[in-house]
């Protein structure tokens, strides 16, 4: 049960919508709802994800967050989270992005899960999601933060339940060009070295997604298990970053490095 009214989780959703379109960042909603919890925050995400399938924005799959080591200390928190994908945040390889139409941009590297099969269960194997898989491709999430990660008025640190009612942060994600299929290469010896331009920002390796990055896949489907939801064949499933966020400028040219499986491209303008 939550803590905040449905009309509080109307209008937190209506402001991390607002903020967005407005490309203006407002202040963490924990800092005016300190009672926040989980429930309400992912109570916040669904209703923003309404406002946006109301748009006309399809979902199209789900991101895992917060997996590595790397990122939950980035984040001071110990357990993943998850967010929407939504049609309108896929880039191709090669894209020229506006950076405008971000606030706090940055990028991290991972690899995307495309089903063949529905999932579903609290107690799914790694084996279970590759038998599920269709295919794996490197990607990128390109992460913007709808409210501030610091509030420059009070000092206020946003916490998980605000990253969890801003979608996870999620905002874009661009993926390579070859797909493989699961039984095609160990991926936890998957690796990139993410560059900004040319200079080496980033690298690791998808082991240090939950030791697997199928482990990820495998943690949404848990999380969606007691709600009677599955995921569907065709859905793109991003498993968590396996390097720390990189902020992105105006100008910088991204570059991912993943060897044999290849390089992922992008600019913003």
């Amino acid at each position: 049960m939550t803590t905040l009214t449905e009309q509080q989780i109307q209008t937190a959703a209506r402001q991390l919508y607002e903020a967005e379109q407005k490309r203006v960042q407002i202040a963490p909603l924990t800092q005016a709802h300190p009672q926040m919890d989980m429930e309400d925050a992912y109570a916040v995400q669904s209703a923003w994800v309404e406002r946006k399938v109301a748009d006309g924005d399809p979902v199209i799959g789900y991101k895992i967050g917060l997996t590595s080591r790397v990122m939950q200390r980035a984040m001071n928190i110990d357990s993943p989270d998850f967010g929407v994908l939504l049609n309108s945040m896929q880039f191709a390889n090669g894209s020229r992005i506006p950076h405008e139409q971000f606030t706090d941009p940055r990028i991290e590297v991972e690899l995307a899960f495309v089903l063949n099969k529905t999932l579903q269960g609290e107690n799914l194997s790694i084996e279970d999601v590759l038998a599920a898989t269709d295919y794996v491709v490197p990607a990128l999430e390109l992460i913007a933060a709808r409210s501030f990660r610091t509030d420059p008025d009070t000092g206020y640190t946003r916490t998980i339940m605000d990253t969890i009612a801003d979608n996870a942060a999620n905002a874009g994600i661009i993926m390579a060009d070859r797909r493989f299929s699961p039984d095609e290469i160990d991926m936890r010896w998957c690796g990139s070295i993410l560059y900004r331009n040319d200079t080496i920002e980033e690298t690791g390796l998808a082991a240090a997604v939950l030791g697997h990055p199928a482990n990820g896949i495998c943690w949404i489907a848990k999380r969606f298990a007691p709600h009677g939801v599955a995921l569907q064949p065709g859905q793109i499933l991003l498993s968590g970053s396996f390097t720390a966020p990189v902020p992105v400028r105006s100008g910088d040219q991204i570059r991912a490095d993943y060897g044999p499986l290849g390089e992922i491209n992008c600019w913003f303008v």
